[in-house]
């Protein structure tokens, strides 16, 4: 069996490198463990009895501000008031599309197409909060929008405040607006 120079060379490397590695002092230090860590200050236990909790609206009560007195918050009139006697006449066309909405400040998408359904036409919120993202409907009336739930009762009235816009309220008070 013949063997090349370089062949024999190159074996002998191998076997040379091999056999440094074994001597490596890069690891060694895995080897050691790592210094304790000083000792917690200690301090002194002592035990006792705590007093009994008092009972709600007692003396110790007192040490809480007062609650806020009923604040107002502002919504429109369940017949529209004001909005709804300067607010113009809309179509179905122009309220078609994609909106963006705002329930109490949470924001999502409603998509109003022109698919019959319901009581007009088909609605699809997009993670949007309750009690909107119950609406499965909507339909137009002279200048009133209405959002219907499935059962067909009414989720939302709004009027159009200005160009590609509309506000109003839920039937339970929130204040909604639909924007592009």
């Amino acid at each position: 069996m013949a063997f090349s120079k370089t062949g024999l060379l190159a074996a002998s490397l191998v076997a040379l490198l091999a056999a440094a590695g074994c001597n490596s002092t890069r690891l060694s230090s895995m080897d050691t463990q790592p210094a304790p860590l000083p000792a917690a200050p200690a301090g002194t236990v002592t035990s006792g009895q705590l007093p009994p909790p008092s009972a709600p609206g007692a003396a110790g009560a007192s040490q809480f501000p007062a609650a806020p007195a009923q604040t107002q918050v502002a919504a429109l009139p369940a017949d529209g008031g004001a909005a709804a006697a300067n607010a113009p006449d809309i179509t179905a066309t122009s309220v078609a599309g994609v909106w963006s909405a705002s329930v109490s400040g949470q924001s999502c998408k409603v998509a109003t197409p022109q698919t019959k359904f319901g009581q007009g036409f088909r609605a699809g919120p997009l993670r949007c909060p309750a009690p909107i993202d119950g609406v499965k409907s909507w339909n137009v009336a002279g200048k009133q929008l209405t959002l219907f739930d499935e059962a067909g009762s009414p989720l939302a009235r709004l009027y159009q405040s200005g160009e590609g816009r509309f506000d109003g309220q839920t039937s339970n008070g929130l204040p909604i607006s639909l924007n592009r």
